[in-house]
C-alpha cells in the first residue's frame, strides 16, 4: 500500500497535531522517535504505534488524537497539572479502571478549560492515571452536575 507520508513527515505531522491538542511540548512526550504508522486506504495516518503497542488513533472526522491508555502515560508527564485531568473519587477507581464511565457526581476535581469532546485524563486524588476516554461535559459542569456521564471511557487501566 502506497502512503501519503514518509515515516518522518508522518512523525512530524502527529507531533504537531498533539502539540495543538494538548499544547506545546506534548508532541514530543507523547510519539517518540521510532513510532510506527498504521494508514488508511487513502494513505492518511490513523493509528501510532510504539514497539506494537498503539499510542493513538487520528480520527478521520477531524483529525484529532484519541489517546489509548499507554498514550495517556506518555502524555502525562508533559502535561502539568490540572491540564486536560478528571479527578474521581477513590470509591469508583476499579470500576473506571476497567472501563465503565466515569459519572459527574463521582468526579471531585476537574480541568476548567476541558471543553465537552476533549480528549481527557481521568486520574486519582494521588494522579494515578486510571482511564483514558472524551469528556461528556466541561469541566465546570462535571463539577456542578450531580447526574450523568462527566467522561465516556475509551481505556481503563484493567481493561486490554
Amino acid at each position: 500500500m502506497s502512503t501519503n507520508y514518509s515515516n518522518s513527515s508522518a512523525l512530524r505531522r502527529v507531533r504537531t497535531i498533539a502539540d495543538y491538542q494538548f499544547g506545546a511540548g506534548a508532541g514530543t512526550a507523547l510519539f517518540p522517535d521510532g513510532c510506527e504508522f498504521g494508514f488508511s486506504r487513502t494513505g492518511r495516518i490513523r493509528y501510532v504505534l510504539i514497539g506494537g503497542k498503539r499510542l493513538a488513533t487520528v480520527r478521520a472526522g477531524d483529525g484529532r488524537l484519541t489517546l489509548s491508555y499507554e498514550g495517556a502515560l506518555r502524555l502525562m508527564p508533559a502535561l502539568e497539572s490540572p491540564a486536560y485531568r478528571v479527578v474521581i473519587d477513590e470509591t469508583v477507581v476499579e470500576f473506571v479502571g476497567k472501563g465503565k464511565n466515569a459519572m459527574a457526581k463521582h468526579v471531585i476535581a476537574a480541568d476548567a478549560e476541558i471543553r465537552a469532546g476533549d480528549e481527557v485524563l481521568v486520574v486519582t486524588a494521588a494522579d494515578d492515571l486510571v482511564a483514558t476516554g472524551s469528556a461528556a461535559l466541561s469541566g465546570e459542569e462535571m463539577l456542578a452536575f450531580n447526574y450523568g456521564v462527566a467522561v465516556n471511557v475509551r481505556k481503563g487501566r484493567d481493561t486490554s
